[in-house]
């Protein structure tokens, strides 16, 4: 179980999403950002009581714990939230990979990148 500030967990705004908000999640070890996924209050909850990272997909519309078919689960260290209370940061030690593809991290594609003159 995470110790959670319930101020803190009371002030996010999950309305502005329709009752999701944005989670970012960082790797503890290396600080690359691995994904990003939603959490409804429920998911977040279940978060902070496991210490495990559940989100909400928007696909099938159900709580999901991430690697719970994989097996590359993520134990979070860390919750932050933003200036706005409106997307949450994960810090977390993920064991195995990331993304679906195999990939360690989901941002693994250069779309563009800045030349030096």
């Amino acid at each position: 179980m995470l110790n959670c500030d319930r101020e803190l967990l009371n002030s996010i705004d999950f309305e502005k999403g329709k009752g999701l908000v944005p989670v970012v999640v960082q790797d503890e070890k290396s600080g690359s950002v691995l994904m990003v996924a939603y959490a409804n209050r429920e998911a977040l909850e279940k978060t902070i009581e496991t210490g495990y990272a559940h989100y909400y997909s928007r696909s099938r519309q159900k709580i999901w714990k991430k690697g719970e078919t994989s097996g590359n689960v993520q134990k979070v260290k860390r919750i932050l939230l933003d200036c706005d209370s409106d997307t949450l940061l994960y810090v977390v030690e993920q064991e195995g990979v990331a993304c679906h593809t195999g990939e360690y991290s989901c941002f693994f594609r250069t779309l563009a990148e800045r030349e030096d003159e």
